[in-house]
């Protein structure tokens, strides 16, 4: 029982038992054994190596269940607005960029939220052109799901007075006709294909940015993209530069040819597989696309953008299954969700997922338990929308949002994530957001925001590892530190379970730890 691995004289929690083991064994890429350190150290073979955790606590693995790795890489290496609370310093920035650059060049940025400006209304092709005139831009706001665009992009890209609403998006229009620059939805889906794609070194940046969220402790993600993300990622896997385990779904659009090809949910290996079938039920709250039953408070004719029809969804979620695909179904609003629930009770029982689930009505709360739905969701999402979500959705609706305690409660299996780069991706501020609902500030006060809904720490950590190991179908062999399941580890700091609540975003990440191969290790250690 020669171990290649030791990590003593810590708190080890395998996620199993109630209590910390001192030491954890590993061998061949798994666990072996947890228990005193004197059992464990007595496990290692002469090869092996022994690492002295000095009080630190070792975890499962953390997982992102919600990602989007070339967006994040883009983001690091683009225009970044996030934070910028007026659209006036949005425009300083971008006439920044462009006076460093030939003219031409495309200029690609994100990250900026109309929702912390003075004046909330969406901006114009024109503000652009006035610190832009020679330079096509382009700029995703801060959920990614409306796109900013200049007079010289519209052009380049041939969208005009004449060019239609695609399905499921929209192209914003002035009392002309004109398009005003912004792209909603479906919509600003022709700028990833045609720009985005050609974006120089976009393989240095990925890796690069696995680098980074490494020591986030992140040992793993699940990748909401589209073929060029897989395409790409095989590339990094035979090159063996593929540094942490990837869940990838596939886009609706792309279905068709998986079912052709037969491949089913699962397809790969430990390292890079295939997860659900990635479809779009509506938008988002921010930028009120998001569908409701009832309207926005305050915009009585706004009930938000369905961007796929319920006949169609249903027909995607039945293809799909059939063929053995789970669906993972972007659904925020309760309209949209009630629509995407009545679909998956007609799909078969695969490990079919919502993603955000942000809003649902005390109807159909259960019935993600009922039907055996993981919820999908961004604990930072909760803290980062609390305001805008009072605005308008009004706090009656507000009490069903972001429901975790409810969702745990009524049986249903939680796996969460960020959602990057909308949001920070460090598991860390994750976790304190579902324990406590509040923003690193303190607001909105000591009991959080609808405090009903808050976690345990120890079942927030469930949902970035067992949880995420569920939704992939691979709760037999991660999740969890039992012996024989894969030797995936993060190192913290400090004691998680121990520490204060309001302390957790200060815990510092020591090491992550791959099939027993070590991925980062802090000198610290």
């Amino acid at each position: 029982m020669d171990a290649d691995l030791v990590l003593y004289n810590g708190f080890v929690y395998d996620m199993v038992n109630p209590f910390p083991n001192q030491a954890i064994a590993i061998r061949a890429g798994r666990v072996l054994k947890a228990g005193s350190a004197q059992e464990i150290l007595s496990l290692l073979s002469p090869e092996g190596m022994a690492i002295d955790l000095k009080g630190a606590t070792a975890i499962p693995g953390l997982v992102d269940g919600h990602f989007h790795l070339l967006s994040y890489a883009l983001r690091l290496s683009t225009l970044d607005l996030a934070g910028l609370d007026s659209k006036d310093k949005v425009l300083e920035k971008v006439a920044a960029k462009v006076s460093s650059i030939p003219e031409g060049q495309w200029v690609i940025g994100g990250g900026w939220d109309r929702n912390l400006w003075p004046d909330p209304s969406f901006p114009t092709r024109r503000d652009l052109d006035a610190v832009a005139p020679n330079h096509p831009v382009a700029l995703w706001s801060k959920d990614g799901h409306t796109l900013w665009l200049n007079s010289l992009a519209l052009k380049d890209l041939g969208i005009n007075s004449f060019t239609p609403d695609p399905p499921g998006g929209v192209i914003e229009r002035d009392e002309l006709g004109q398009p005003t620059g912004i792209l909603k939805e479906k919509a600003a889906e022709l700028v990833k294909q045609r720009v985005e794609a050609s974006s120089p070194l976009l393989q240095r940046s990925v890796e690069e940015a696995m680098e980074s969220l490494l020591r986030k402790g992140l040992v793993g993600l699940h990748n909401c993209e589209d073929e060029r993300a897989l395409s790409l990622l095989q590339s990094l896997k035979s090159q063996g530069k593929l540094k942490m385990r990837i869940l990838h779904h596939i886009p609706a659009e792309n279905l068709e040819a998986a079912v052709k090809l037969g491949i089913k949910s699962g397809f790969g290996d430990e390292y890079l597989r295939i997860g659900g079938v990635k479809i779009f039920a509506d938008g988002t709250l921010g930028s009120r696309t998001a569908a409701m039953l009832e309207p926005y408070l305050g915009e009585p004719e706004n009930l938000g953008i369905l961007t796929i029809t319920p006949e169609e969804l249903e027909e995607l979620v039945l293809k799909a299954g059939e063929a053995g695909l789970s669906v993972a179904v972007h659904a925020i609003g309760d309209r949209a969700n009630r629509v995407v629930l009545d679909a998956l009770e007609k799909a078969p029982r695969l490990r079919h997922r919502i993603e955000h689930v942000q809003l649902l009505t005390p109807q159909d709360l259960p019935r993600l338990a009922k039907l055996g739905v993981v919820a999908s969701m961004q604990p930072i999402h909760a803290t980062s929308d609390m305001e805008m979500a009072e605005r308008y959705w009004g706090k009656e609706r507000c009490r069903w949002a972001y429901a975790w305690r409810s969702l745990l409660e009524a049986g249903t299996i939680l796996a969460f994530g960020s959602d990057c780069p909308v949001e920070p991706p460090d598991p860390l501020l994750g976790i304190y957001a579902a324990v406590t609902r509040r923003r690193l500030d303190g607001s909105p006060g000591p009991e959080g925001w609808f405090p009903e809904q808050c976690l345990t720490v120890e079942e927030a950590i469930r949902a970035y590892t067992w949880g995420n190991a569920f939704a992939a179908g691979e709760e037999k062999s991660r999740g969890t530190l039992a012996p024989g399941f894969l030797a995936d580890i993060t190192i913290l700091s400090d004691d998680i379970f121990r520490t204060a609540p309001e302390k957790i975003p200060a815990i510092e990440v020591l090491g992550t730890i791959i099939g027993g191969e070590i991925a980062f290790l802090h000198p610290a250690l």
